[in-house]
């Protein structure tokens, strides 16, 4: 039985990745089929994530093997690929394949890799990303391609990105879609109607409206869904929920009557704010999944969203495709399903429904499962 050990570091940043590491080491801590063990390094943050992992195996009843350094990964950046040491089996000897952090990656060049790729925004607009982060990211990039690593891809749209511009051969890397994060669910399952009344208070949730989530950042497009948005302002409010990035938007559209831009929201307040949308808007120019999408078809919203990337990929026929590079493209598909009968809008939801039930987390443990025993088998 292969003995798989996982980098779990990524669990306490709080992003996107972190939900991806701690519900796919759920998944695999569920299922008989591979041992675990889990591994992780923070010098500051050590004692969250232990707790994370002894949380992970109290969930799913698993004795799998912990070891948790005490170490920034910066230490580690330069132990590993400056020195070449320590190796990770040496702290983890059991193991027959590791998957590790796309961030970092161990100096064993005898042992199995694999490893998860969400997206390649960093190489497709490189003017956003921060130089630190772009130059650790190549730098684990050429050490996957050096290693003959096998590369997950969490869709189709980005196992080409990579292949392109990474240049990784096509039968070492996988598609393995992700799925709705389990935190999602139990959000919106734990809020009674007394505490949705109070955050819609606070959140101001008066009128009709639209909604976007995500940084703001170029990519996106937040400017064009604006500029289509702005027609209809008199009739429904446009709110953007997110982190502040590295746009203007806020600033150049200060003066823009109902629209709001709300910065980060708490896992409740994003529910309720999913929940009660008349519409979710999500025109990205770029996406390595799209996991917001999955999120609005949880909660019963409809989805206007491109039909480039990954997107269309993940959306299948259960939402309204636009073109993110023509405003009156966007503006028509806002417009498309504000509109729908309540005919139209029944089909719509049973379609919702049909996509979001077609990612979920076994079946992501499953075919990783199946990545590992590719990769255990050609090393």
């Amino acid at each position: 039985m292969l003995n798989v050990g996982i980098d779990i570091t990524a669990a306490i940043y709080g992003r996107g990745v972190s939900r991806y590491t701690t519900n796919l080491v759920r998944a695999l801590l569920s299922t008989s089929q591979i041992r675990v063990t889990l591994y992780g390094s923070s010098l500051r943050q050590r004692a969250e994530l232990l707790a994370i992992a002894e949380d992970l195996k109290k969930q799913t009843g698993s004795k799998a093997e912990t070891v948790i350094q005490s170490y920034p990964p910066s230490l580690y950046n330069f132990l590993w690929n400056k020195v070449g040491y320590p190796k990770i089996k040496s702290l983890l000897p059991s193991i027959t394949v590791f998957h590790s952090w796309d961030w970092l990656q161990p100096p064993d060049r005898d042992l199995p890799l694999v490893s998860t790729i969400h997206d390649m925004a960093l190489m497709k607009f490189p003017e956003t990303a921060h130089p630190k982060i772009k130059a650790m990211h190549e730098q684990s990039w050429k050490i996957l391609k050096e290693r003959k690593a096998h590369i997950i891809a969490v869709s189709r749209a980005t196992k080409n990105d990579i292949i392109e511009l990474l240049d990784i051969p096509e039968e070492r890397v996988h598609v393995v879609h992700e799925a709705l994060p389990v935190e999602v669910q139990q959000v919106a399952e734990n809020l009674n109607e007394d505490e949705e009344a109070i955050l819609k208070a606070k959140l101001q949730l008066e009128k009709p409206y639209i909604l976007f989530v995500g940084t703001r950042e170029p990519r996106k497009n937040l400017t064009r869904l604006i500029e289509a948005w702005q027609p209809l302002q008199e009739d429904v409010e446009l709110v953007i929920a997110g982190d502040v990035g590295w746009d203007e938007t806020d600033k150049k559209f200060a003066e823009v009557k109902n629209l709001r831009f709300l910065g980060r929201v708490s896992d409740q307040e994003l529910s309720v704010l999913y929940t009660n949308a008349k519409l979710f808007a999500f025109p990205s120019l770029y996406e390595g999944f799209g996991l917001p999408i999955l999120e609005a078809f949880y909660h019963g919203t409809p989805v206007v969203t491109s039909n480039t990337s990954s997107m269309p990929e993940i959306a299948g026929n259960a939402a309204e495709l636009v073109d993110p590079l023509s405003v009156e493209s966007i503006r028509t598909g806002i417009e498309k399903v504000l509109n729908e009968s309540e005919d139209e809008q029944k089909v719509r939801v049973q379609r919702m429904v049909i996509r979001q039930h077609m990612f979920n987390w076994e079946k992501v443990a499953t075919e990783t499962i199946a990545v590992y025993q590719k990769a255990a088998q050609t090393l």
